[in-house]
């Protein structure tokens, strides 16, 4: 085990990497005090002159932030639908510029990240119907004031996002034999819908090996019929009894309590704190932060202590980032792109608008956030990010930060680490140096 590869670590994993002195800075503070600060960090007031470019993030009313009236599915205006898509696209944009000026600018890393990994856990596409619309909200309301507290109170949350239940259609799951009369409220055709009961199961909570079966993903979707929006004009969470199938529903083997309203509740904190749960988060959160195959000595001691502290995600974080594994040589992870270009501008002290010019280079690699096309969010496994062609797109990306095309985006003066490694920099001007150092093995890997 090697402390000082767990300080690098914690900066270049549990952060997007480590900005000039951070490393000595992290070194005096030592490392559970420097995680202690980051559990209790508050809001970053100091990105708030950077992010006043991104507008929509402060907008709280629905109206105001798209200014338009939501035609329904069988509308016949298409100028309508297509000034909400032009708009959903305008607010997406803002939601994942503001995310790189964040991952580059922010001074607590750790929130940074796990506003990564829970915005891919729970996964929505920006670029469907008018999701993209909702990410404010999404960002603002739902995730980041969970992302270090109990995980059964942020998957409470995002099962009554408005982003979530747009995306996997839940807000028109009914039951089948809802009147005819009724189907307005449906925002649809009405009909059950398994879509959110299957991947809250395989993806948000139990995993793909969780014990279920397809009886189950019927159960779990009669469970959260009726789970809804106010209405396409004011589109927050909204329970309708009329929409949802009423009678006993039984799911693992065990009878869902209460009625209505009252068992997706249920049925939720049931699966938050169950142990399939806990083993499937801490080999996700095992795979970011130590390696693509965890061990499993790390998952087993990682998801007790998850059950042990009734879901804390704060607790499992301290099990994997303190272990020995963390620190371990031999358990490298390879930047996915994101993480690739903001780890540049920091090693470098640079700097990023988050405008268009960067979301098309990192766009380019294959990962900008709230755009990943499955529900299953972007892959993790460094196998997934490296082949030859990925690997010349990523040298592009070095030469083109380095070279000042990158509009909006600029490296800063400083040298990375990985630089005195290098022999081939030797002669080189500062930029052509900088380049190479972000190309070098030693700076794809962390």
């Amino acid at each position: 085990m090697d402390e000082r590869l767990r300080e690098r670590r914690l900066l270049g994993r549990a952060g997007f990497g480590a900005r000039p002195g951070e490393v000595d800075a992290l070194r005096r503070e030592g490392a559970e005090a420097w995680l202690a600060r980051q559990f209790a960090a508050p809001w970053d007031a100091g990105l708030e002159p950077r992010l006043a470019g991104f507008p929509s993030l402060r907008e709280t009313s629905w109206e105001a932030l798209v200014d338009l009236e939501i035609p329904p599915p069988e509308a016949r205006d298409p100028q309508a639908r297509r000034r909400l898509a032009r708009r959903a696209r305008e607010i997406a944009r803002e939601a994942t510029g503001a995310r790189l000026v964040r991952a580059v600018h922010g001074r607590f890393g750790l929130r940074e990240v796990m506003l990564d990994f829970w915005s891919n856990h729970f996964s929505v596409f920006g670029r469907k119907s008018l999701v993209g619309a909702l990410l404010p909200h999404y960002q603002r309301e739902v995730l980041e004031p969970h992302l270090l507290g109990r995980f059964e109170d942020l998957l409470m949350a995002v099962a009554k996002s408005s982003a979530m239940l747009v995306y996997l259609d839940n807000w028109t799951s009914t039951t089948p034999e809802l009147p005819r009369w009724a189907r307005r409220l449906a925002h649809g055709r009405g009909g059950l819908n398994e879509n959110y009961a299957r991947e809250l199961l395989e993806l948000h909570t139990l995993g793909v090996d969780g014990g279920y079966d397809q009886r189950d993903v019927n159960e779990v979707a009669r469970v959260f019929s009726g789970w809804t929006l106010e209405s396409r004009r004011r589109p927050v969470f909204r329970f309708r009894a009329l929409l949802h199938v009423t009678g006993p529903k039984r799911v693992l083997g065990e009878r869902v309590p209460g009625f209505g309203l009252e068992e997706g509740e249920a049925l939720l904190r049931r699966l938050a704190r169950h142990p399939a749960t806990a083993r499937h988060l801490a080999r996700k959160l095992a795979m970011r932060l130590v390696a693509d195959a965890p061990p499993p000595r790390l998952l087993e001691r990682a998801s007790r202590r998850f059950l042990e502290s009734e879901g804390e995600i704060a607790e499992l974080l301290r099990a994997i980032l303190l272990a020995p594994e963390f620190a371990d040589p031999e358990r490298r992870k390879l930047k996915t792109p994101l993480r690739l270009a903001a780890s540049a501008l920091r090693a470098t002290d640079g700097e990023t608008d988050g405008g268009p010019a960067l979301l098309r280079a990192v766009g380019r690699l294959g990962e900008l956030p709230y755009f990943a096309r499955t529900p299953a969010g972007y892959p993790e496994a460094g196998e997934h990010w490296i082949d030859p062609g990925a690997m010349l797109q990523r040298m592009a990306l070095g030469f083109a930060l380095a070279s000042g095309r990158v509009r909006g985006s600029a490296l800063g003066s400083v040298l990375p680490e990985t630089l005195p490694r290098l022999p081939e920099a030797r002669g080189l001007g500062l930029r052509e140096a900088q380049a190479l150092a972000i190309a070098s093995p030693e700076f794809q890997w962390v």
